[in-house]
Formats: C-alpha cells, structure tokens, sequence
C-alpha cells in the first residue's frame, strides 16, 4: 500500500492550479471548476487513494478523488455506515 506522501508524489492534480480544486461554491464558474478538476481527478492513478484520505480526513471543502464536496459527503455518510457495521460484526 501506498503512504500519503507516494500518492500525492503520483497524483495527476500535483502540477495543476489548486484553485481549481477548490471553487467557491457549487453554482456559476464553480461548476467549470469543478468539471475541470473531475475530468484531471479522471485521468489519476491514485484517485482512490486520494477519495480514501478525503474520507479519512474529513474533507469538506474541494474536489477530492473525482468527488465534488456535496457528491463526497454522500459517499462519505454510506463509507462511515460500513465501517461501524463492520465493526459491529467483527
């Protein structure tokens, strides 16, 4: 398994403006924001790793792993639901 540093060393976004990462809100100009950022989120090797340290993290704000931040916080509520299951079960 990769650490934290090698999937940001490999990641497709370290040579991108990071603004673009992080618009300001999720309507007007953010949405080309937001869609530029996916579509080099697309091309990433390590777009799980990073979706996974987002979650870990708790990242709230950008672009993280492909997800926008209202996209994140879906996938994020059922990844924690998952965890506490299994959890449970084990």
């Amino acid at each position: 398994m990769l650490t934290v540093k090698d999937w940001r060393d490999l990641s497709a976004c370290r040579d991108s403006d990071p603004e673009i990462f992080f618009p300001i809100g999720s309507t007007g100009p953010a949405v080309s924001q937001i869609t530029k950022a996916q579509a080099i989120c697309g091309t990433c090797s390590v777009q799980e790793e990073c979706l996974l340290y987002a979650f870990e993290s708790n990242q709230e704000s950008g672009v993280w792993g492909g997800f926008a931040e209202d996209e994140r916080r879906r996938l994020r509520k059922r990844w924690l639901a998952e965890k506490r299951k299994a959890r449970l079960a084990g």
